[in-house]
Parts: structure tokens; sequence; C-alpha cells
């Protein structure tokens, strides 16, 4: 069992989410952030009581982008988990872990925007930072797996 003491030294316990880098195997490929007020992030949620962290990737996805979860096909070898502390205004202070996946669709798509002020789609790859906490370690690590795996930004069949 997991367990967070906050600066206080009180066990907290721990929030988990899931997200989803959404990859368009277009020529040259793309990926996609949405847009908040004030930053970029990913399709991304909490998982809802006895959701495993891929169904809350697919489903948020699904419910931030309007993109049909079988529409997407999962890269099963990478798994990306950030950790950090968020404050929550009913909850206090939580360790959040967010678990991301790699997910791949033929072509980019239109968004369907419900919780986010806008989108993009960025060519792949992106090397200037765009969120130094969360973002920009999740690409460092897309980009070491497509060193691996070069194969993987061709087209899905």
């Amino acid at each position: 069992m997991l367990r967070f003491y906050n600066r206080r030294g009180i066990l907290q316990k721990v929030v988990e989410a899931a997200g989803m880098l959404l990859i368009a195997l277009d020529n040259p490929p793309k990926f996609l952030l949405m847009r908040h007020q004030d930053r970029w992030d990913l399709p991304k949620g909490h998982a809802e009581e006895g959701e495993d962290n891929l169904s809350t990737a697919l489903r948020e996805t699904e419910e931030e982008t309007g993109i049909p979860s079988q529409t997407i096909t999962v890269d099963t070898d990478f798994r990306f988990v950030s950790e950090y502390t968020v404050t929550y205004r009913s909850l206090g202070e939580r360790l959040k872990r967010v678990t991301y996946y790699l997910g791949y669709l033929p072509t980019m798509c239109p968004i369907v925007i419900t919780e986010h002020e806008s989108y993009q789609w960025w060519t792949w790859p992106q090397t200037e930072s765009l969120q130094v906490k969360t973002i920009d370690p999740l690409l460092k690590a897309a980009r070491e797996h497509f060193e691996k795996f070069p194969e993987r930004l061709n087209r899905v069949a």
C-alpha cells in the first residue's frame, strides 16, 4: 500500500488519474494538446471507482475530445507515470499520480471541445518546452520510446 505524507506529516490518499498522448500518423506525425486558460494539457482525468488506468485514459480522451476510444490504437509498450503534489479546495494537499498512455490515430481529426478552451495538433517531434513539470518529461519519454521503436510512427494498418 502506497503512503503519502504531506508537508505536515499527515497521511494522505493518492489521487489517481490517467491520460493519453495521441499521435496522428500523418506525414509528418502530429500530437494533440488541449488548451486551458493558462497552460497546455493532455486529455486526462480522475479514475472512477473500480476503473483501471487504461480505461480511465480512454474514457477521458473520448469525453474531452469526442474521439471514439475504439478508433485509438494503444501502444502496449509505453506507459509514463508522473507524480506531483496538488492542492484541492475540498481535499487539501494530495499526491496526484497520472499514468499516461500512447495512442495512435490514422490521421488528425476534428476535436469536440468539452472541457478546454481550444486544442492544437503539434508537429512531432516537439523539442520546444511546453510545460516543464508534466508535458516536457512525457514528450521526452515518448521520443526515447520512438528511438527504440521508430516503426511505430508509421501509419496504423
